[in-house]
């Protein structure tokens, strides 16, 4: 686009927004994001314009504003998981959902292929595994692999386990988003071999309550961290206006703004693992509540409150 055709689009929104001063702190957020797209976007095509540098004053003014007398790194940690990163997942909400739906189907495909060929959750799972669990369940103790190791030990090594996991799947979506669908397609394939050893020896609904306590962050995490590869990958695969280089790191940027996002519920589904879900006899009400408490979660921060933040926004009419 021509420096002369991007001016004349913007110019009428950053007069607003010098003219009209607001203090609301949504419509600051809102503002300042928005500018700091437009900065970036100048920044690349039009590095030594006039435009550029009235862009990035603009952007230092909102930047002051919205951490004027208060501690740059606490509101800036505040910002970014209260505004930033719910508004990338509402970009980004195809993403997602295309991410949770091809995990779902390969998780179904692990399900269904166990439950037709008796030795493939062998070859998936492997020998060691599978013998492992079936002396547990004949112990009466089916999840005694959680409750195999020091809590602290364990925590560690898995948190590292699933940081490694979630940052391969997005990382991955270097190679044209292929290599994230294959993670996802592995993960999926074991998730549901793992869930049918279960529901084959009758412990169906007791996996369910014990699995996943951690289950729910965890596999939410490993969809997340999916739809972050898929946006690197496209961004390289449907540059639109932009050129390839410029567009994947776009989109590299912001995958790793939204995997910098979940190191938290990472971090939260290696506690339950470690130090909730050994206690394999604790009440059903209990497992139910912690299960259901993150999955609402979830859904909430992921889904709704992107949505919602979004409809605030545009009702004070901030032009995009």
């Amino acid at each position: 686009m021509r420096e002369a055709l991007f001016v004349k689009q913007n110019k009428p929104k950053w007069n607003q927004y010098e003219s009209a001063a607001t203090s609301n702190p949504d419509e600051i957020a809102e503002r300042f994001i928005t500018i700091s797209d437009d900065l970036a976007y100048a920044k690349t095509f039009y590095p030594q314009s006039k435009t550029t540098i009235y862009l990035n004053g603009l952007a230092a003014n909102f930047h002051q504003r919205i951490y004027k007398n208060k501690k740059e790194k606490t509101n800036r940690f505040i910002f970014f998981w209260q505004y930033e990163l719910p508004l990338l997942f509402k970009e980004y909400q195809k993403q997602l959902m295309f991410s949770f739906i091809f995990f779902s189907i390969f998780f179904l495909i692990g399900l269904l292929s166990s439950i037709y060929d008796n030795s493939f959750i062998r070859s998936v799972l492997g020998d060691d595994y599978v013998n492992m669990t079936n002396e547990n369940i004949a112990k009466g103790d089916p999840f005694g692999v959680y409750k195999s190791q020091d809590s602290f030990m364990m925590y560690f090594m898995i948190a590292k386990n699933n940081i490694q996991v979630t940052a391969m799947t997005y990382l991955m979506g270097l190679f044209f988003s292929i290599g994230t669908l294959f993670i996802l397609f592995k993960n999926g394939i074991m998730l549901g071999c793992f869930q049918y050893l279960f529901i084959s020896k009758g412990l169906g609904v007791q996996s369910l309550l014990v699995i996943w306590i951690h289950g729910t962050l965890e596999i939410s995490c490993v969809i997340i961290a999916g739809a972050a590869g898929l946006i690197m990958g496209n961004s390289f695969l449907f540059p639109k206006t932009y050129s390839r280089f410029v567009s994947l790191k776009k989109g590299a940027k912001n995958g790793l703004k939204i995997m910098v996002g979940i190191v938290p519920i990472v971090a939260t589904a290696a506690i339950f693992e470690s130090f909730v879900t050994r206690h394999t006899e604790m009440p059903t009400w209990l497992s139910c509540t912690i299960l259901i408490s993150s999955l609402l979660f979830i859904l909430w921060y992921v889904v709704l409150y992107p949505n919602l933040l979004t409809k605030k926004l545009k009702t004070h009419n901030l032009p995009k």
